[in-house]
């Protein structure tokens, strides 16, 4: 016959609910149930301690807002992970994320146009007009170094 587990935690813990609690030590992090360890991870492990926490969150362990009070996160960054648990499980954290590079709207004749554009002094936002460009896509352009701006002079009374 099953008995009752007293929520007798060890010193020093953290309680997330009446039944889990948390310690740190040496650098690890150890998830307690009662006076049993279920699980650890290091102290800098971040996809861990989202997987373990999605995890008890999704088996009905803690509540969302049990670890937004023991831990100090933000309830999005809780309810994002509990959302890649449901949807790929504890291989959602640690598989390597693909790559994502978008087309770049800047090609050949536009990217060549913006630039006879900006060297005939107009701005990044005239030019993004007259291309039908957005002004974020062309700041992007000149800080990675495939525009260049004109450099503005000052009127010598205006210094």
């Amino acid at each position: 016959m099953p008995q009752l587990q007293l929520p007798i935690f060890p010193s020093g813990v953290t309680e997330i609910n009446s039944r889990i609690a948390v310690l740190k030590e040496s650098g690890t992090v150890y998830y307690i149930h009662g006076h049993l360890p279920v699980f650890q991870h290091a102290e800098r492990d971040v996809r861990g301690f989202r997987m373990f926490t999605s995890q008890m969150v999704v088996n009905g362990t803690v509540s969302p807002k049990d670890l937004v009070r023991a831990f100090g996160v933000p309830m999005i960054s809780v309810k994002r992970s509990v959302k890649v648990f449901r949807e790929r499980g504890a291989e959602g954290f640690f598989a390597e994320k693909p790559r994502h590079s978008s087309a770049s709207v800047l090609k050949g004749e536009v990217l060549q146009r913006a630039q006879q554009l900006l060297d005939a002094g107009k701005s990044i936002p005239d030019v993004g007009r007259e291309l039908s460009v957005l002004l974020t896509t062309l700041h992007k352009a000149v800080h990675a170094g495939r525009l260049r701006e004109q450099k503005k002079t000052v009127p010598p009374g205006l210094k």
